[in-house]
């Protein structure tokens, strides 16, 4: 399996993309991805009577279970993303969010509620997401996925809540693995706000803060009859712009402690800051795509 990358672009480094759906429309989404470079199947939860008693939550996880199954015997690493992401026009340009696939456990290509734990000399953030909307894995943390939903489901059961994906980044720490954060998001979160979410006090809806370029189609949340809102789509980015510089100024993206105790805290405040506030980042000769 490959480790280093000698390669410029994600694309190049990757196997298979499994695009996650229940009853979606997945055409604009296959159609972005395969002209960006991927090899996209769409894999289809079928819908069983016993089904209706479990939880959304629940039935994510049957979901991305049956993707990490088919990652196990991979020989490159597997993009997998859910029905739901936009990616933007540019995917096919842009870089791996990991310098290296030895030891890499998952790599977010949209983060949720995101922290950043280190930065290399090479500009690569290990951190931590929450939300399994878009990220890559190799047949080494597949295998662990693959454990963590046992433990769920022995633990939880399928009818019950879980937010079993806040616990990914700690599940495949404590086992050796490596998770990474993307400089800027490789794409949108376009679904509609998710009701089981609220009932169990959480944010009905989260979108990407900062992306790496304009999107290739328009998000669910942002059509109105069939046509494209722009006032609705300009308000949800704009929000979601405010909280992403919030939760920086908070110290929740780079938190004081992680700061204060950091071997490099510079490397971090400029990577941190930079994604903010700059059109391009680079560390060491890496340079990033601007925002646009």
């Amino acid at each position: 399996m490959e480790t280093l990358l000698t390669l410029s672009r994600l694309t190049d480094h990757l196997g298979k993309t499994f695009i996650l759906a229940y009853q979606e429309e997945t055409q604009d989404l296959t159609n972005s991805l395969t002209q960006a470079g991927c090899d996209c199947e769409v894999l289809r939860q079928a819908h069983q009577p016993e089904y209706k008693t479990y939880s959304r939550s629940f039935l994510c996880l049957m979901n991305h279970q049956g993707a990490w199954r088919r990652a196990l015997q991979a020989d490159k690493p597997t993009l997998i993303v859910e029905a739901d992401f936009v990616p933007v026009n540019n995917f096919s340009q842009l870089p791996p969010p990991y310098e290296s696939s030895e030891n890499l456990g998952i790599a977010w290509l949209y983060t949720c509620a995101p922290q950043i734990y280190s930065v290399s000399a090479n500009g690569y953030a290990e951190g931590y997401s929450t939300s399994l909307v878009a990220y890559v894995i190799t047949p080494q943390s597949a295998q662990n996925l693959l454990d963590h939903a046992a433990t769920i489901e022995t633990t939880k059961g399928p009818t019950a809540y879980s937010a079993w994906d806040s616990d990914i980044d700690s599940f495949l720490r404590d086992r050796g693995f490596r998770n990474y954060v993307p400089f800027r998001n490789y794409g949108e979160h376009g679904g509609l706000p998710n009701p089981e979410h609220h009932q169990n006090r959480l944010s009905k809806s989260h979108r990407a803060d900062l992306l790496y370029g304009k999107l290739a189609f328009t998000p669910l949340y942002a059509l109105s009859d069939g046509k494209k809102n722009r006032l609705k789509f300009l308000a949800i980015r704009c929000y979601a712009r405010l909280k992403g510089i919030a939760r920086l100024l908070l110290g929740k993206y780079l938190r004081g402690p992680v700061l204060a105790s950091s071997e490099n805290p510079i490397r971090l405040l400029k990577f941190a800051l930079s994604r903010h506030f700059v059109r391009r980042y680079s560390s060491a000769g890496l340079r990033f795509p601007s925002n646009r």
